[in-house]
């Protein structure tokens, strides 16, 4: 983390707080260990169960490994999705504060029925009796629905808190290097508690039982949200904004009825929001050069403004920064696009990377054998390591031989290439494995050591260091 770029502040720079109904300030540093906590317990608990749910699946529920890692793969599929939906329904309806409550209540109660699935014998289909005669007994639809339920409403919880946090984060402070500096830490409690993870609670998941692990994520699930609670009074509490969906339709609507009015070049023809943003929003007055068509929809035109300055017909007239978000929307897509394929290799590598640790060798020494969940590990820790590596040395120095920052989109491509030669290191670890696994036969161990998937993993892990906070600082910039 850059204290240059933003640190704690000192008493001469502290975070001026808003001001609530009741007289006292809100936000600031002081709401900084509240949300931190929440964020490094409530993921301890999603890493417990999500990065061993592969083997979890094979062990209790006799599931073959194929079919558990497409299971895992849309599990892993909502949790990036779900984020999208939680923020629309807090920048909308309920508010950030909201959705992380409600989504930390589903997501310890899923957790609770892992446990039940783990320990109760019913709930679970008989395990696998190698040397019986019989092959394994698959779950009953009972027994799966459960299970799915389970998954439902702890991949709900996941989805409505790991982006949420964050933003609400950011929104305790005004000042950009605190936020970035806010953001910072927050990566890096959110890693830290990922590496924790699918090493302890995972090593006791395999070790000790499914019970005791999940019963840890059910702890560290409970104080991260005690800890979100008891905050609450410090937090500075943004209404929501209404549908941003619907803004970007009216600026269509009303751009499509007014395609036979000519554009005009000057400022003053065109419906600015004079109120009602923050003390630190830009707010555009001039409409941009791109996508002029869609500027029709601020031109004033006869009818369009009330007596006292508002608009009369919404879906005629729109403000000239809903125009400008769209049109800021309509450049970022392709970015957005390609973070999708970028997010693929990564799926891809996740779920492989347990499967082929299964079959591989993974003692160290001749007393210890790493579970395979916990492969995983080096992904996180590469991140980790690589955020202040490229904090501390790579930027300073790009920045003594450029003379500037590097900025967010030579990032994210740095970040793009890694994860292009992380999968070509995967490509060729595979073909090993798979020509070692047919000279020995199905259902053997692979004599090939789990630790050569570390490379691949690594510079995975090295890629999102780059590209995800990259990602991050972009769309921050552009959208605020």
């Amino acid at each position: 983390m850059n204290m240059e770029e933003g640190s704690f502040p000192s008493d001469g720079e502290v975070q001026q707080s808003a001001v609530a109904s009741d007289g006292k300030q809100r936000g600031g540093w002081i709401t900084f260990p509240f949300i931190i906590a929440t964020i490094a317990g409530l993921t301890l608990a999603s890493g417990g169960w999500m990065f061993n749910f592969i083997v979890f699946m094979i062990e209790e529920f006799n599931v073959k490994g194929i079919d558990a890692g497409q299971i895992w793969n849309v599990v892993n599929g909502c949790t990036a999705m779900f984020p999208v939906l939680g923020a629309i329904v807090a920048d909308s309806f309920l508010g950030n504060f909201s959705v992380i409550l409600i989504s930390s209540v589903f997501s310890l109660l899923g957790l609770i029925l892992l446990i039940l699935c783990s320990t109760i014998d019913s709930l679970r289909p008989p395990p696998c009796d190698p040397n019986g005669p019989t092959s394994c007994i698959a779950p009953s639809t009972l027994q799966l629905s459960i299970l799915y339920l389970a998954i439902t409403l702890a991949t709900i919880g996941v989805g409505g808190t790991r982006f949420t946090l964050g933003t609400m984060g950011a929104d305790q402070f005004d000042n950009r290097k605190h936020q970035w500096s806010f953001f910072n830490w927050s990566i890096f409690a959110s890693y830290t508690s990922v590496v924790i993870s699918t090493t302890a609670i995972i090593y006791v998941e395999d070790s000790v039982s499914w019970g005791w692990g999940f019963g840890i994520g059910v702890v560290a699930n409970v104080v991260g949200l005690v800890v979100f609670v008891v905050g609450s009074r410090f937090y500075r509490h943004l209404k929501p904004k209404g549908s941003p969906f619907a803004d970007l339709a009216r600026v269509v609507v009303a751009a499509l009825r007014k395609r036979n009015v000519a554009v005009s070049s000057k400022s003053e023809d065109y419906y600015c929001r004079s109120g009602g943003e923050r003390a630190n929003a830009v707010v555009a007055t001039v409409p941009s050069g791109t996508f002029k068509f869609l500027n029709r929809a601020a031109l004033k035109t006869e009818g369009d403004i009330k007596l006292d300055g508002s608009i009369a017909k919404v879906w005629r007239l729109c403000t000239l920064q809903q125009v400008e978000d769209l049109k800021t929307l309509i450049r970022l897509s392709p970015l957005w696009s390609t973070g999708i394929l970028l997010s693929i290799p990564l799926a891809v590598q996740t779920s492989l990377a347990t499967l082929q640790a299964i079959t591989m060798d993974r003692h160290l020494g001749p007393h210890f054998k790493i579970p395979p969940g916990s492969m995983l590990v080096f992904l996180p820790v590469s991140t980790c390591l690589t955020i202040i590596f490229v904090d501390r040395f790579f930027f300073p120095m790009w920045q003594k031989v450029t003379g500037r920052f590097p900025p967010p989109l030579q990032r994210i491509g740095i970040g793009h290439m890694l994860c292009a030669l992380s999968m070509a290191v995967s490509a060729v670890v595979e073909s090993n494995r798979l020509k070692e696994a047919h000279n020995i036969g199905a259902n053997s161990i692979v004599p090939m050591s789990a630790l050569w998937l570390i490379p691949q993993l690594a510079l995975a892990g090295m890629g999102e260091a780059f590209h995800f906070p990259g990602n991050i600082s972009l769309f921050y910039q552009v959208l605020n």
